[in-house]
């Protein structure tokens, strides 16, 4: 859908997901994720002679070398790109040696330098802001900094590459970059609204659950626990104040913040859940992308039926 809508590419993390995508008939992929591991570079050379274009991440000169090294015995080019932090603290060279390490890696044998990218999100200044296009806006500075110094000394690269999806359709309109990668827009969640971006009746994807047991007026558990629902967002935190691991819809006075592997307790605020054995409810996603990965099947409705499609990404890891 996002290549018939336009999109020239798509994204991915790992060259596993990478190889998914590309048997599904995606002709354009670019990892952003360093390549470092022979096993990953091994598949990942394999699959660039699969497809029409496959561009590989470094953001070091160990990295970028090794790339080099294997590319050059397999004869083949590797079209790379470099990856530079703007205040993300993640993967990343640091902006000061960007530079340098670019240099480096344009004049590496079997490699082909033709881009720089980052991961910025709601950075500014290297602190965290609510303000998406302060964020934006210096994302893109940034990188059109970045890509006149890289020029200056003889690097000329095709691609300035950029956008979370908190902060890709203001980069974009800076019209300092080429590219944005969003990728949570697809089904949005409470966190995109939380930032600004996203609306609750905009979210696209729910979980749907059945209590179990109610022991007690106090609390009810429903079918899901660790395995389903991601923990990977700090509750009750400075600036958005999580309530819960999902939200329950239509419900503000329900509480989902106790789980174990197969059970997850819901509270109430008032102290009775009013919840019966057997009943089912929907819960709304915080962080839709780790919640996509721990499902084997999602169900898509399209208005006239419901239809399951496994997550065929799911747990490519390497």
């Amino acid at each position: 859908m996002q290549i018939e809508a336009g999109a020239k590419g798509i994204t991915c993390a790992k060259v596993s997901e990478a190889e998914v995508f590309a048997e599904g008939g995606i002709e354009d992929i670019f990892i952003a994720y360093p390549m470092v591991g022979h096993f990953r570079i091994k598949r990942a050379i394999q699959l660039s002679k699969k497809i029409k274009r496959l561009i590989l991440a470094v953001d070091s000169v160990e990295c970028a070398q090794a790339l080099s090294d294997a590319a050059k015995k397999a004869d083949v080019t590797l079209e790379v790109r470099l990856e530079v932090d703007t205040g993300a603290k993640r993967t990343g060279i640091s902006y000061s040696k960007a530079v340098e390490c670019a240099a480096a890696v344009s004049n590496m044998p079997n490699l082909e330098l033709t881009g720089v990218y980052t991961f910025k999100g709601l950075v500014y200044k290297d602190k965290f802001t609510t303000d998406n296009k302060l964020a934006a806006q210096e994302e893109g500075e940034l990188l059109e900094k970045l890509a006149a110094m890289l020029k200056q000394n003889g690097i000329n690269i095709k691609e300035i590459s950029a956008g979370s999806t908190p902060t890709g359709v203001e980069v974009a309109k800076t019209k300092k970059v080429t590219e944005v990668r969003p990728g949570t827009y697809v089904f949005k969640d409470y966190m995109l609204c939380c930032e600004g971006v996203a609306q609750q009746e905009d979210i696209a994807a729910k979980y749907y659950v059945t209590v179990v047991s109610t022991p007690s007026e106090e609390y009810a558990v429903i079918d899901g626990g660790t395995k389903t629902f991601p923990m990977d967002i700090t509750l009750n935190t400075a600036p958005y104040f999580y309530p819960g691991y999902a939200l329950v819809e239509g419900n503000d006075d329900l509480l989902l913040t106790r789980l174990n592997e197969e059970h997850g307790m819901l509270t109430s605020k008032k102290g009775r859940t009013g919840l019966k054995v057997g009943q089912k409810l929907a819960l709304i996603p915080i962080h839709i992308c780790t919640a996509i990965n721990m499902q084997n099947d999602v169900y898509i409705y399209d208005g006239h039926e419901l239809v399951k499609e496994k997550v065929n990404a799911r747990g490519m890891i390497v």
